[in-house]
């Protein structure tokens, strides 16, 4: 087991521990010379690295998703944690435990597995189930599934996430589901289990997470089309508008056409689909990025993209943790000088704050005298009232 872990680490800390590279870039600094940019990793998070000198030495010594054992310094930059690194080198696949540093589910697959083929046996219309039991009795996609990330980056972005993420979608659907009377509760869960199906194949996973050929060439949404497809040949009793319902909820769970979704969802059943799939993606997103958040200072969270905000970190909030010091507004008045005469004294002149505050604000000081300023007020002076020398 590596030691120490990316959330253990502290700053001013010397470090001497293995890595997952994540991304390497070569910069340039303004001395012309190259330094190394990387992002490392382990199952625990992220951290930024800067190697600054004999960058030479080692710039084709290892490449992404490589495994390195690095010696540096943890420093803070910019309120987050950065490592300095001072050597680095390749490690080999035979020193490394891959378990640490590929970030998984708390769950056992195992145990994720089996409740999903409970559910699966629970549904009552024979068609769906039969077509859910043809997919998921395929050794070679039921190995993917129980493996696979939900997402590169984005919600359950680990070994794992998917069949977790499909897991807390059929909870929710069969909460929801009978909620609505218009509802089929055995299509809507046959959506969750089969709406993000194409994943398995859009994305690698065996050194870190990326995406496969036929993942950038085609999506997630198509290739999940395609196995339902491969599945119905041999089904040739299943109901073409049946089919094309569990097609159209493949196809429209993203919800918005802006979002990559070919089709806006055109029934409850898809609707509902979305929305669950797109409120349980959100949590986690939030869930993950609070929990793997690196801010030394402060109760917020960087600046997420996916969901277009930070977020609180509740229990630094709650206990007083963190609290960001007040800054003047710019552009606003100064706060109001104590007031000369005190306060409380019956019949004493109080001082106005708005006045006070506004008579020492730069718009109101001293203006330097110039040649056009004086120009312009002999210009506006009546007729007959100038100085006579």
């Amino acid at each position: 087991m590596k030691s120490p872990y990316v959330n253990e680490l502290e700053a001013n800390q010397p470090i001497t521990t293995s890595f997952l590279v994540h991304s390497k870039e070569i910069r340039t600094k303004k001395s012309g010379e190259l330094y190394l940019s990387l992002l490392l990793g382990d199952r625990t998070g992220d951290l930024d690295a800067k190697m600054w000198d004999n960058v030479a030495e080692v710039i084709d010594g290892f490449d992404r998703d490589d495994f390195v054992k690095v010696k540096g310094l943890v420093q803070v930059f910019h309120n987050r944690p950065q490592l300095t690194i001072h050597k680095i080198r390749r490690m080999d696949d035979s020193e490394i435990d891959f378990c640490d540093y590929f970030p998984s589910s708390r769950r056992d697959p195992a145990e994720m597995w089996d409740e999903l083929r409970g559910i699966v046996a629970g549904i009552s219309n024979a068609h769906l189930k039969g077509l859910l039991e043809a997919v998921l009795g395929d050794e070679e996609i039921a190995h993917r599934y129980r493996r696979a990330p939900a997402a590169k980056q984005i919600h359950h972005a680990f070994l794992g996430g998917l069949i977790e993420h499909v897991l807390s979608l059929c909870t929710l659907a069969r909460m929801v589901a009978p909620h609505y009377p218009n509802v089929d509760g055995d299509l809507l869960l046959t959506g969750a289990v089969l709406h993000d199906i194409g994943k398995i194949y859009e994305l690698n996973y065996e050194r870190g997470f990326s995406y496969s050929n036929e993942g950038q060439l085609l999506g997630h949404i198509h290739i999940g089309l395609r196995m339902v497809a491969d599945k119905l040949r041999g089904m040739p009793q299943f109901p073409p508008p049946l089919r094309t319902l569990v097609e159209h909820m493949i196809l429209s769970h993203h919800g918005q056409l802006e979002f990559g979704s070919p089709k806006l969802p055109q029934f409850p059943e898809a609707l509902l689909l979305h929305y669950l799939d797109d409120l349980d993606s959100k949590m986690e997103c939030m869930r993950a990025l609070i929990a793997n958040d690196r801010q030394v200072e402060g109760c917020f969270t960087i600046f997420n993209h996916a969901l277009e905000r930070p977020a609180l970190k509740k229990d630094r909030f709650l206990n007083g943790e963190g609290e960001a010091p007040r800054m003047p507004v710019a552009g606003a008045l100064p706060e109001e000088p104590p007031a000369l005469t005190p306060a409380g004294i019956e019949g004493a002149a109080q001082p106005d704050p708005v006045a006070a505050a506004a008579k020492q604000h730069p718009l109101f000081a001293p203006q330097p005298a110039s040649f056009f300023a004086d120009k312009l007020k002999q210009a506006l002076q009546p007729a007959g009232s100038e100085r006579k020398s």
